[in-house]
């Protein structure tokens, strides 16, 4: 009688769920949505732009350097001299060789200040440089 009791399945086991694949798959699928992602880099100040009638939108990605109406620079947030601009757009395009640079100007800005700052994309490389203008309404 007492082989026939082990040889029975126990029936006082607790059911167990075994959450590490269930994580795992969580972990794959905010990997694969970070890598698909596009991100747009900002210039990081908002401007009043000038409006041009062949103003169109740009597709390929892109890196947006602000002067604000004061004519400071910013390159993604951050305020910068415009002698880094160069090494920010190059270090840009050895990541994007594609990539396009946007200059977004506040309408009140000086010109001096639009023109050093594309001098300096040119220099660092890069053959795509725009300047950003809104549509008239």
């Amino acid at each position: 009688m007492s082989c026939y009791r082990s040889l029975r399945p126990r029936r006082n086991r607790a059911v167990e769920i075994n959450m590490a694949p269930l994580i795992d798959m969580i972990f794959i699928l905010l990997i694969f949505f970070i890598v698909t992602t596009s991100f747009v880099r900002e210039s990081g100040i908002e401007v009043q732009r000038p409006s041009a009638e062949t103003a169109q939108q740009e597709q390929s990605p892109s890196l947006q350097i602000g002067i604000s109406e004061e004519g400071v620079v910013y390159v993604e947030g951050r305020a910068v001299d415009v002698r880094s601009v160069r090494n920010r757009v190059a270090a840009f395009l050895a990541d994007t060789p594609d990539g396009a640079v946007l200059v977004v100007a506040d309408r009140a800005s000086r010109t001096d200040g639009l023109i050093r700052v594309v001098d300096q994309c040119r220099l660092a490389g890069a053959r795509n440089i725009g300047i950003a203008a809104r549509r008239p309404q």
